[in-house]
């Protein structure tokens, strides 16, 4: 009943309260409270009233408006409530404004911040921040913690000349100083960006600390964010861990998937899978894209939760549709194999297609293997080699390596065997074993680069040690003649056995010859 300022007696003697607006005030708010308390108790609804409650508030709204025209401040505001919900009357902006509007000019702090809302949205009047500003000033100077976080809001937010940041930061701290959270909040944001007031991370931890004891779920979130990361705080994934489950109990989405990621790798917490897929599930059915991808990924490994192919790419698909471009890349993989869903060429690069376009490398490069070999889309080697090349702009070793095979054999791409070497030596220096024998090969043979037989030795024996046949049959030949390395026929005899065993025919026959 306070809502509507509700008096049943004179404060002094306690007797009925005269007839006149104040009475009509009274009666008023007592028949909507029955209605209302109808509706709580869910015996009613606001849309469908029985016809005893609709009369009742019909009457209520009648005397409201009868006490409101006498110039009855809370009537007024009642009225302004009222229109501006839809309650059991026609939902009516305008009119609502009206009334805020008629008890702001009284001095009401609640209309006056009522109506610096409506302002700032553009509710029933054209759209003012200005109006907005001028409104909330008036609320915020009458002590109003609401309306001094709400102006600071303003002052934040607003554009062009409008906006002030040192105000913001000042009526933030207003309000922070009463206890009211999501000033705090702002009032910590402010001070971690040096928004209206010198940067000070220390402040900006004090001020988080304080919203989040108090149960301020985007404080906790953010104050674990800044103690997993050592921002103006020591770095403490322990703490990190303790404030994000605070935030995830509330049901703070980003802190379940956060703290999905801090159980997964065992940062501050046990390392434990079913529980990073519990968490990830939370965040998961929230609509967290991140979640949702990685999810999808703990079905498709088995970690933490029974593998399922067609749980993961469930996963990926709903990341994938807001645009999430790993997951993307994933329902890519996933239709090419035809793991969870059907198999389908056509549907992966569709996907490996959205992913590459936002910059995925690893879908680029998918990209351009599909383009390649005609695979889903129409055979291009010019396709191909422009999904290549931005993947290996990026760095990513298979792409570089496929770069320097088409600048090799020119497709796509005019022939150029120093751009191959270039890109070949990428792939080499990231451990991509084809790319430092091909390299190998150019320095032997001097294709794009000077010849250099101890540079060619030194990608072979590179290539060689990861297993690669032909190159530790080609490290055998540098040997055994004593180019680019000291002739030694034992370790050509060693190389020449390493790629025989693999079954590499010119390898077996040296060895042989070797042997005589």
């Amino acid at each position: 009943m306070r809502k509507f300022g509700v008096q049943q007696a004179c404060p002094l003697c306690r007797t009925p309260l005269p007839p006149g607006p104040e009475k009509l005030h009274e009666e008023a708010t007592q028949l909507y409270m029955v209605v209302s308390e109808l509706v709580r108790r869910g015996f009613a609804s606001w849309l469908t009233l029985p016809a005893e409650a609709q009369r009742d508030l019909d009457e209520a709204i009648s005397k409201w408006r009868r006490a409101a025209d006498e110039g009855f401040v809370l009537s007024q505001f009642a009225l302004g409530l009222l229109l501006e919900g839809g309650r059991g009357s026609t939902q009516n902006d305008e009119e609502s404004t009206m009334w805020f509007k008629k008890a702001a000019e009284q001095g009401h702090p609640e209309a006056q911040h009522n109506l610096a809302v409506h302002f700032a949205s553009g509710r029933g009047v054209p759209q003012s921040n200005k109006e907005a500003i001028r409104w909330c000033l008036k609320a915020a100077e009458q002590g109003g913690a609401v309306s001094q976080s709400y102006l600071g809001y303003l002052y934040a937010n607003s554009p062009g000349p409008v906006r002030d940041e040192e105000k913001a930061a000042q009526w933030f701290r207003k309000a922070a100083d009463q206890g009211f959270l999501e000033a705090q909040h702002n009032l910590a944001a402010a001070y971690a960006n040096g928004l209206g007031v010198d940067r000070n991370p220390t402040e900006a931890v004090k001020w988080l600390e304080k919203a989040a004891k108090q149960g301020h779920d985007e404080s906790q979130m953010k104050l674990a964010s800044l103690l997993e990361n050592g921002q103006g705080v020591a770095q403490s994934s322990m703490k990190a861990a303790h404030w994000y489950k605070m935030a995830a109990d509330q049901g703070h989405a980003l802190a379940q998937f956060s703290l999905g990621i801090l159980c997964g790798l065992g940062k501050g917490v046990p390392q434990n899978d079913v529980e990073a897929v519990r968490w990830y599930t939370k965040a998961a059915k929230q609509g967290v894209p991140d979640a949702q991808s990685n999810l999808g990924m703990q079905y498709a490994c088995g970690e933490g939760v029974a593998q399922s192919d067609k749980e993961a790419a469930k996963w990926f698909k709903k990341a994938a549709e807001q645009g999430h471009s790993e997951a993307q890349y994933h329902l890519g993989h996933m239709s090419e194999q035809g793991r969870g869903v059907p198999q389908n060429d056509k549907e992966a690069a569709r996907w490996f297609a959205k992913s590459a376009e936002q910059g995925f490398a690893a879908a680029q490069h998918f990209l351009g293997y599909l383009f390649q070999n005609g695979q889903g889309v129409v055979r291009s080697d010019k396709e191909a080699a422009k999904w290549f090349q931005k993947s290996a702009h990026q760095g990513f070793a298979e792409a570089q390596y496929y770069t320097g095979i088409l600048f090799m054999n020119g497709r796509g791409v005019e022939t150029n065997f120093f751009k191959a070497a270039h890109w070949f030596q990428k792939a080499a220096e990231q451990w991509h074993p084809e790319a430092q024998y091909k390299l190998g090969i150019f320095l032997h043979e001097g294709r794009g680069v000077k010849t250099n037989d101890k540079q060619a030795a030194h990608w072979f024996q590179k290539a060689a040690e990861q297993g690669h046949d032909e190159a530790q049959y080609n490290l055998g030949i540098l040997y055994e003649e004593g180019s680019g390395v000291a002739q030694s026929d034992k370790k050509a005899a060693y190389w020449y056995k390493k790629a025989a065993l693999q079954g590499h025919s010119g390898a077996q026959y040296s060895l042989q010859e070797l042997s005589d």
